[in-house]
């Protein structure tokens, strides 16, 4: 049935900082929840290749730190380059499994100069194309030490079913305006990755859903000291500030109405089914449409720019 969406959300750890190894447990976790008949799947953010928990660990704002600058060229080395086709065979198993993907990737950014990384929000549709890639808006505290800001270029929504899906990154889920920038565009299934933790999912989460009308799915990530790997640059400096638990989860799905369809799940690793059905999103907008009915553009209105940053035009 076209008003019914088959969703799974995948609550993984990475194997942290190891690209491959990572893209390995992806890949199987895709094939999973395809053979379980999901139509969308949906990876916490930065999940390829992992979340730079070595920042509050490592003096991670000191100046001309070595520990820090190793451990950044390792991270930068484990970062995706789509260009290079390091997405394919996940692409592939999209197509071959008929479902749809939100994945969180560290980005280094061929059209910025491949030194910088930038935290992205990839989505590959059903036929496994990549329709887009947005890079996260504005890296939250420490994470400015290792990740790039990013650009407009993302704020895309696409089709999916009856759905419209679109995605933030973390605490830019928190920013009006991007959100109002999905929304415009007649979003009503919205994605929310985050590293990991319930202390982010389990208000803002319901906060989106009763303020957009949209489902909303918020996907974390899993972390506890024992799967640094141990050929990790400075482990014994990360480990011994490391508490037992950096990231518990919290994945979860709320209802247009804002309650709990699925309430934060915590220290779970695995998939999580849920079926939405898309005529809960027009009931919810009869009293409220944030961009319809309940706006006033003659008021307010939002200007968005979509343009792929880059310090360098060609004209040859």
């Amino acid at each position: 049935m076209e008003n019914l969406l088959n969703v799974a959300l995948a609550q993984i750890a990475p194997v942290w900082l190891d690209k491959s190894a990572t893209i390995e447990k992806i890949e199987a976790t895709i094939v999973e929840a395809g053979q379980h008949g999901s139509e969308l799947i949906v990876f916490g953010e930065a999940l390829l290749p992992g979340y730079p928990f070595w920042l509050a660990l490592t003096e991670g704002a000191s100046w001309d730190l070595k520990v820090n600058k190793e451990l950044h060229a390792h991270y930068v080395r484990n970062s995706i380059q789509i260009e290079a086709g390091e997405l394919n065979t996940i692409c592939q198993l999209a197509k071959e499994h008929s479902i749809a993907i939100y994945l969180g990737i560290m980005e280094r950014a061929k059209d910025r100069g491949g030194h910088s990384i930038y935290a992205s929000l990839v989505y590959i549709n059903a036929q496994g194309e990549i329709k887009s890639v947005h890079r996260k808006l504005q890296p939250t505290y420490d994470e400015r030490l290792t990740w790039a800001p990013g650009d407009g270029n993302g704020l895309q929504v696409h089709p999916l079913k009856q759905f419209t899906v679109g995605g933030l990154n973390c605490w830019e889920n928190w920013m009006p305006l991007p959100r109002a920038a999905l929304y415009g565009q007649g979003e009503n299934l919205h994605v929310a990755v985050w590293p990991g933790s319930e202390h982010n999912t389990k208000d803002i989460t319901r906060f989106i859903a009763r303020e957009s009308r949209s489902y909303v799915i918020s996907v974390s990530s899993l972390m506890i000291k024992e799967d640094f790997p141990k050929d990790t640059p400075h482990l014994n400096k990360i480990i011994s500030k490391a508490p037992d638990v950096l990231a518990n989860g919290g994945s979860c799905i709320a209802g247009p109405d804002g309650e709990w369809l699925v309430p934060p799940t915590i220290d779970k690793e695995g998939l999580i089914y849920h079926t939405l059905d898309f005529n809960r999103v027009y009931e919810e907008r009869q009293n409220f449409d944030a961009v319809g009915h309940y706006s006033r553009p003659d008021v307010t209105k939002l200007t968005v720019n979509r343009e792929r940053q880059s310090t360098v035009e060609f004209e040859d």
